[in-house]
């Protein structure tokens, strides 16, 4: 199988590439295209809006954390689709220092390997031709990349992308079409990001808008016809699940697990028992593990301090069973949480962990960790690759940690996460990193 591809990257963040994704994901819908999205790097929060708006899953493709064979596994998700569309993250080159599993986590990494050209997104506001030598620059940066063209954004006027144009068009560069400012279809932000697709009350509208926006100003016919594909998907690799059954935290609050992983454990067989520690449930008792994504328990940590039913229930659960949870379920698993306004809120005490957002200092970058005991399914001593990206500071971490951590440059990580055995055999594990991948 080998399906047509683009890629839509940029020179950096906030220039326009998930306006571009999700417009054109709903207005190729609407003109009947099946369209697979994928997001280059790591990610939860543009996944969710892919998925609104072409109506099938977004995967996260990840160069330093995945090797060619589990993303070639992954690309299989693409099968039934006419077009692929992927989204990369920051710059179309940044990345890491120290390549990982087969790269950097750069999105030209994931063009390069899928053979998908990219469609860089340019905000050209202040400047006319001189934006061509930008895109020069990115077109020839790796000769090897395929390369579709350019789509400018935040043009003042019919006069100014005119001189854009003729600077392209002294370049040799294809501009495929330009877009005007339009504030009405941007997307709300928070300190991590987009706020989730989920809490957005008329995001089918804003997709609505934003595909009729970007089948006026840009040229789809042409866009299709420069999608290319030359890696050809494979059968996903296994993934190994906590256990059979599982507990999993799921609403506003836990909402951060990579779609993989829930697809993988699915295909080993796994059974996933969701609950909501938001309304107030607690893990189901038939479950044999129970895992606490990420997410922002910080902005629902009074509600969690007074879910009594949630806490007692959890505890109860982790007396004889594996209790796991990464960033914000870490943090949800500890003693307590100080919010941005310096108020402490009990959490559900698994682990002593004391975390505060009363000071935000940002913790962000790819970790690679050896496990110094078992992690729900995964034996002490595997090694397994993730990434780190929050604001809390940590006030207390007084059990003993759970993995040896390094960053992408090998350089040692103080989150290394901790772990508790309970009364009757439980064991209460958690890191600030997200599981991407096991480590090849």
């Amino acid at each position: 199988m080998t399906i047509p591809g683009l890629l839509i990257s940029a020179p950096a963040s906030g220039t326009g590439k998930t306006t571009l994704m999700l417009g054109l994901l709903a207005a190729f819908r609407a003109q009947g295209v099946v369209v697979q999205p994928f997001k280059s790097g790591p990610d939860y929060i543009d996944p969710a809006f892919h998925a609104a708006a072409s109506g099938r899953p977004s995967v996260n493709l990840d160069s330093w954390a995945m090797g060619p064979a589990r993303i070639a596994g992954l690309a299989s998700v693409a099968t039934g689709a006419d077009l692929i569309l992927a989204e990369g993250s920051m710059g179309l080159f940044d990345g890491v220092a120290k390549p990982g599993a087969f790269g950097t986590g750069a999105s030209a990494d994931i063009a390069q390997m899928m053979g998908w050209p990219v469609i860089l997104v340019l905000d050209v506001s202040g400047q006319a031709q001189s934006a061509a030598a930008v895109a020069k620059g990115f077109a020839l940066m790796r000769p090897e990349m395929p390369f579709a063209g350019v789509v400018l954004n935040r043009v003042a006027s019919q006069r100014h992308e005119a001189l854009v144009r003729d600077g392209m068009q002294a370049a040799g560069i294809r501009v495929l079409g330009a877009l005007p400012r339009r504030a009405t279809i941007e997307l709300p932000e928070r300190h991590l990001g987009l706020v989730q697709a989920e809490e957005q009350p008329h995001l089918q509208a804003l997709l609505a808008e934003a595909g009729a926006f970007i089948a006026e100003h840009l040229d789809l016919a042409a866009i299709r016809a420069a999608a290319r594909g030359a890696f050809p998907a494979t059968q996903p690799l296994a993934v190994v699940p906590p256990a059979g059954r599982i507990a999993l935290a799921r609403d506003a609050a836990f909402s951060f697990i990579y779609p993989h992983l829930l697809a993988g454990w699915r295909a080993a067989g796994a059974t996933i028992l969701p609950f909501s520690p938001l309304a107030d449930e607690g893990p189901d008792p038939t479950a044999e593990a129970c895992w606490l994504p990420g997410g922002y328990p910080e902005l629902h940590a009074g509600k969690l301090a007074g879910n009594a039913q949630f806490r007692t229930k959890i505890q109860q659960f982790a007396q004889s069973k594996p209790v796991h949870g990464e960033c914000g379920g870490y943090m949800a698993m500890g003693a307590g949480l100080v919010d941005a306004k310096g108020i402490r809120h009990q959490m559900a005490g698994l682990l002593g962990l004391e975390t505060s957002f009363a000071k935000r200092r940002m913790h962000l970058g790819y970790r690679l960790a050896e496990a110094l005991a078992p992690i729900a399914g995964h034996a002490t001593g595997s090694r397994l690759r993730g990434h780190e990206f929050h604001y809390a500071t940590i006030l207390a971490q007084p059990d003993a940690p759970l993995a040896k951590v390094v960053d992408a440059t090998d350089t040692a990580v103080v989150e290394t996460g901790s772990l508790r055995t309970h009364a009757q055999g439980g064991l209460a594990t958690g890191t600030f990193f997200h599981l991407i991948a096991e480590a090849t």
